[in-house]
């Protein structure tokens, strides 16, 4: 089967994108896990008032694991052209977008990191669908086949 251009591009983005976000819940959950109270990054425990934590140490492990996890055996399988690589891009995309979903909830307020993550996660799965085609039909010049009654 022949990739478009497009195709092999989303797919570098796709790469890119899952080693970003890797990489940044690696970083985010060692300091919470090392330093459950948040002194590591500046967060002071009062930010948990009100969420079933009393310290950033499961936070950790979930961003550590689940998130940053997912990301990277995503990132694995696209490198190693798994067949089930598709699968583990929009499972680390989904699981990325719920994060922050769930992070907004428990906690409420802004953050541009909120904006920053979520956006990540959407274009993950958008430069997903991409690469694997599901834009092809709507390239210039594609004819279209009428309905059927």
């Amino acid at each position: 089967m022949r990739h478009s251009r497009l195709e092999h591009a989303a797919a570098r983005v796709l790469l890119v994108v899952g080693i970003f976000n890797a990489l940044s819940a690696f970083a985010g959950g060692v300091p919470l896990i090392a330093r459950p109270d948040g002194t590591a990054m500046g967060m002071p425990l009062s930010m948990l008032d009100g969420t079933p934590f009393s310290s950033f140490l499961w936070p950790g492990v979930v961003l550590f694991v689940v998130v940053g996890g997912t990301q990277a055996l995503a990132v694995a399988a696209q490198l190693r052209r798994r067949t089930w690589a598709a699968a583990a891009a929009a499972v680390g995309g989904f699981g990325l977008a719920i994060w922050i979903f769930v992070e907004v909830l428990l906690l409420g307020g802004f953050t541009v990191l909120y904006v920053l993550y979520f956006g990540t996660a959407l274009l993950q799965l958008a430069a997903l669908l991409v690469s694997l085609g599901l834009f092809a039909g709507a390239s210039a010049g594609a004819k279209s086949t009428p309905a059927r009654d």
